[in-house]
């Protein structure tokens, strides 16, 4: 793709939060070498979602522009652990977990980044290397009133909790990053200034073109109110079934849409700007554009037709209030009574029994399409062998004997 660097820098910053500072960034985009952009991964859980998806997608917005990615796996500072967002210490990963975690990270990053075009790195390359009059060194570029300034921890100190000292180091860890790949760009959460800025800092210190920060919004996940994470339930995960991740999406409130459109698409810029607008004014109908998103993020995953049958599936539980031709099968075995709770566990209707019963309680559990009373926990087998229980609007299981 060939782009002015007007152009690219309007693509650039399309969805993002801030870029500090913007002049500079435009400077480099006219000098028309290919910029080294770079992202840095801490891979502290295994699956992605929609919302770690975010800068990723942003990664591929500067391959297509020509740029270069450098995608730096954190092996080494995943095992001191970064203290963000936290009020307590985190608890490091151990290098197995770590190692194990940033396969399954890269193998579904891939998913979006082009491997063609991406440097992959582990920081573990130069941190690892580090004695200590090196560390020493990289430390005497901070102050401690400079590391306080950070909110997460002037907001623990402040408070007398406990700041372990290895956790000061974390951002002067991530802060070398930069300096060791010699960044031009670095993306992060709006959670992660401080950090990037402290990239920026080192640079100029060890006489280097500082980096530009772009900081990108959190995702809101399908409550629409808390940002998207596996623990508060609300993910879109990248390796949902095409149908799960088109039913959630449908769920999401239509207030999100365009954030959505512009964070979680490959859309042209041009064309998110177009639906934005239609949204704003009312000229499109919202189910229809909110299919077309579900259509648009299965897609990127998966192809066209798993979307169209995604969305056919959805037509058919939704819609025409129909059970899915292709649903799980579980074998109940010899049981004379069934403890429900624990049936909805071992056929992967429910994360735990206690779920479960919160769940039949709420009035969330159905058998053959009739609502559970609440405390409706042990259930005689026979009442239930043949049967389709559902869970919510998307889950079902066929219970065989």
């Amino acid at each position: 793709m060939t782009a002015t660097p007007e152009e690219q820098l309007q693509i650039i910053k399309s969805g993002a939060s801030q870029v500090v500072p913007e002049d500079e960034l435009f400077k480099k985009l006219k000098e028309g070498r290919p910029l080294r952009i770079k992202l840095g991964v801490d891979p502290t859980a295994p699956d992605l979602h929609l919302g770690h998806a975010v800068p990723l997608r942003k990664l591929r917005q500067f391959q297509d522009l020509g740029h270069t990615v450098v995608l730096i796996i954190g092996d080494f500072t995943a095992q001191i652990g970064d203290p963000s967002g936290r009020n307590s210490t985190r608890p490091p990963l151990t290098a197995e977990q770590v190692n194990e975690h940033a396969q399954t990270y890269i193998n579904q990053a891939y998913r979006i980044l082009d491997p063609e075009k991406t440097e992959l790195r582990h920081n573990s390359e130069w941190l690892s290397m580090m004695n200590f009059g090196d560390l020493l060194k990289v430390a005497s570029q901070f102050t401690v009133a400079r590391i306080l300034e950070r909110d997460d921890f002037a907001k623990r100190y402040g408070e007398q909790k406990p700041i372990s000292l290895h956790e000061f180091l974390y951002p002067m860890a991530q802060a070398y990053d930069s300096v060791a790949i010699e960044s031009d760009v670095e993306l992060g959460g709006t959670d992660q200034l401080f950090n990037l800025l402290a990239g920026r800092e080192l640079m100029e210190k060890n006489g280097m073109a500082p980096q530009v920060i772009l900081t990108l919004p959190l995702l809101e996940g399908t409550d629409g109110v808390q940002k998207m994470s596996k623990s508060y339930g609300n993910y879109i995960g990248l390796t949902d079934e095409p149908a799960d991740m088109f039913g959630k999406i449908m769920s999401i409130p239509d207030e999100l849409m365009a954030k959505y459109y512009r964070l979680a698409t490959a859309l042209p810029v041009s064309e998110v700007d177009e639906i934005e607008k239609a949204i704003v004014e009312g000229t499109e109908h919202p189910n229809q554009l909110k299919r077309r998103l579900g259509r648009e993020i299965v897609s990127l995953y998966y192809d066209n037709e798993a979307a169209v049958q995604a969305e056919e599936a959805f037509d058919l539980v939704f819609k025409q209030h129909k059970i899915p031709d292709d649903i799980a099968e579980f074998d109940l075995g010899l049981e004379s009574e069934v403890y429900l709770p624990k049936l909805m566990v071992d056929s992967l209707l429910a994360q735990s029994a206690g779920e479960g019963r919160r769940l039949i309680d709420g009035g969330g559990v159905k058998i053959d399409g009739e609502a559970l009373p609440a405390k409706t926990y042990n259930i005689d087998a026979s009442k239930v062998i043949g049967t389709v229980i559902q869970v919510g609007k998307r889950k079902f299981a066929k219970i065989n004997s």
